[in-house]
């Protein structure tokens, strides 16, 4: 008895007291399994699991409400990961559905200026809910520290208590029914502070196992208490050997903190069975942990392939953020790509914790400085149609001032130079743009209608002159092939007729002047050449009277015809200079350098004529001498 009470002493005093197999035993499970031997593993394991638990897939804001409803009112601890994820998963499910609403009304040509982001009344009711929430998780919070410092005394007290009882052995015998009543009440009392859980149970263990060394019991009694105690061990053993069938490996493992838990409240067996039904036990928990171990080792792979493909994303969209949009179209069309983009991203799923929001944020970032440019842009292209508009309204209103006007060419001039400017002006928005043309097109219409009938007579005028400058040609053509005299008296009948007709339409009048002129210039080069040999020739016949005047009479008419060649040869040297300054950028310019140019032609056939009537003069009198 003394040898037992000085083990006592010496166990109060060593810090590190010899302790019976199966303590040991527990003690080696927490080395290797830290999160099912701790008396606080459930808790422990909390944050973990939770991971897991998030994973669920909500499909609308209505079911993450739901769920926050159903923690802020229930019974259950709202536990911090999970409430985090719904927040995450509503924000998420928050933005999706506005960015729709705006890509819908863009879609629908609406001006992205003028669109405003409604209230929403499940964002206000989902505020509230995590206001609530958070309440009680400080509350919570509170009380369960009051509670676990209530039950860290609790236990220290029914430590002291079993404590005294192994210090008076002789006493032990009639305390059992107390010890036992102790041991009840541990199992009743939960958690305490998690710095002194382990230290708390390898004292409780350390007394509870000095008492039954010191028990007096009969035998009977004392195997039928281990026998029990075998019997609910087994059974433990037994119910962790089960949970290996367990589909949910996150649930297996929960329920494998609740078996640790009772098997360290449950009593000792004979010491031949406890390493026996020890490694039992444990060989149950290391199949539930590696399980366990490798679904989260899976579950982190899957998240870096999640950050990858997140990353390949950010790259993308970053690239077409980057390009340049040189109109409209260009941001319409990278608007749809980056939307295409945003979508992809909504199939992946989370990346690991650490870079889970990094990731979004870069993502993020990316989309919003888009976006905020396209407005940008859009807001300096409103401005822009609001100018152009303006500059509209006004060309408008000149073109409604002119348009019962009956100065038709002035105003046609105006009203055209009107056209001209409406083209150079920017680009308004399509369903102005065809009001504004149409009410322009409108007063321009107006004058042009009024305008064509008050010339309807005049038109029908120009059409009986251009029928009769064509039947001029014809005739001219036909003298063009005729021969013999009286064909020079003949054209110029016929050119006296046509100078004599009127206007012909404006869109005729170049090809009918073109057609004149080609077969007047043919009858005239025919016809020069025929008169000019004539008056050669007769110029000839005349030279013989002209020297019978007189000894000086030839060199008078050499003289007179030198005068006039040199008049003439100035005269061509002036039309040719003048020629040169004319433009033929427009028909009229065209028309009267051709009509000059027939008069240059006509002057140098007559300083032709001249010249080989001073070289006739020259051979009559080289024929005198």
């Amino acid at each position: 008895m003394m040898d037992s009470q000085e083990n006592i002493l010496q166990a109060e005093q060593n810090t590190t007291p010899a302790e019976p197999q199966e303590t040991k035993e527990v003690e080696k499970v927490e080395e290797q399994l830290p999160a099912a031997e701790e008396p606080q593993a459930e808790e422990a394991s909390q944050v973990e699991t939770q991971q897991v638990e998030e994973r669920k897939v909500y499909q609308s804001k209505k079911e993450v409400l739901d769920r926050i409803k159903e923690i802020a009112h229930g019974e259950e601890v709202p536990q911090k990961d999970e409430v985090d994820y719904l927040k995450t998963v509503f924000y998420k499910l928050h933005i999706a559905e506005r960015e729709a609403k705006l890509k819908e009304y863009l879609e629908a040509g609406g001006d992205p200026e003028t669109y405003q982001v409604t209230p929403d009344e499940d964002e206000e009711v989902f505020k509230a809910e995590m206001g609530v929430v958070k309440e009680r998780r400080q509350q919570q919070f509170r009380e369960q520290e009051a509670e676990k410092e209530e039950n860290l005394k609790k236990k220290l007290e029914i430590i002291e208590k079993i404590k005294a009882m192994v210090t008076s052995p002789e006493e032990a015998n009639k305390a059992y029914q107390e010890f036992k009543a102790l041991q009840q009440e541990w199992k009743e009392i939960k958690n305490v502070p998690a710095e002194k859980a382990n230290e708390l149970w390898r004292n409780y263990q350390l007394y509870v196992e000095q008492f039954y060394d010191l028990l007096k019991l009969n035998s009977e009694a004392r195997e039928y208490d281990f026998k029990k105690n075998l019997e609910l061990k087994t059974k433990l053993c037994e119910a962790a050997e089960k949970l290996a069938e367990e589909e949910d490996v996150v649930s297996a493992f929960h329920q494998l903190q609740k078996l640790h838990q009772e098997y360290r409240e449950t009593g000792p067996v004979s010491k031949e069975l406890r390493e026996e039904i020890w490694q039992r036990f444990k060989a149950a928990s290391t199949v539930i942990n590696k399980r366990h171990q490798q679904h989260f080792e899976g579950l982190r792979a899957r998240e870096e392939e999640n950050l990858a493909k997140k990353t390949a994303l950010c790259e993308k969209v970053e690239a077409i953020a980057a390009e340049e949009n040189k109109g409209s179209a260009d941001w319409e069309r990278h608007t749809k790509e980056i939307i295409d983009v945003q979508a992809e991203w909504k199939t992946i799923g989370f990346a690991p914790q650490k870079m889970n929001v990094k990731i979004f944020e870069r993502f993020r970032a990316t989309c919003d400085d888009f976006f905020a440019r396209k407005a940008d842009y859009f807001k300096t292209l409103k401005e822009n149609f609001r100018e152009n508009a303006d500059k509209k309204r006004a060309l408008i209103e000149k073109a409604k001032a002119l348009q019962d006007s009956t100065d038709w060419k002035a105003t046609s001039d105006k009203l055209i130079a009107l056209q001209k400017e409406w083209k150079t002006i920017g680009m308004v928005p399509k369903k102005l743009g065809d009001q504004l043309w149409e009410e322009f097109l409108g007063a321009c219409n107006k004058f042009f209608e009024a305008r064509n009938a008050a010339g309807a007579g005049q038109r029908s005028e120009e059409h009986q002159n251009l029928e009769k400058k064509r039947d001029v040609i014809s005739r001219l053509k036909a003298v063009a092939e005729e021969a013999g005299e009286g064909i020079q008296e003949k054209v110029q009948e016929l050119v006296s007729e046509y100078q004599s007709i009127g206007h012909v339409p404006f869109k005729e009048k170049d090809k009918v002047y073109e057609e004149y002129h080609a077969v007047l210039d043919k009858l005239y080069k025919e016809l020069n050449i025929s008169v000019a040999k004539r008056r050669l020739n007769s110029f000839k016949q005349n030279l013989k009277q002209v020297a019978e005047r007189g000894e000086g009479a030839l060199d008078s008419e050499r003289a007179r015809l030198i005068r006039q060649y040199e008049t003439i040869k100035q005269e061509v040297q002036t039309y040719e200079n003048n020629l040169g300054f004319l433009s033929v950028s427009s028909k009229k310019g065209n028309s009267l350098i051709d009509e000059m140019n027939r008069k240059v032609q006509k002057l140098k056939d007559d300083m032709n004529l001249v010249r080989e009537k001073i070289k006739a003069i020259d051979a009559e009198n080289a024929e005198k001498e």
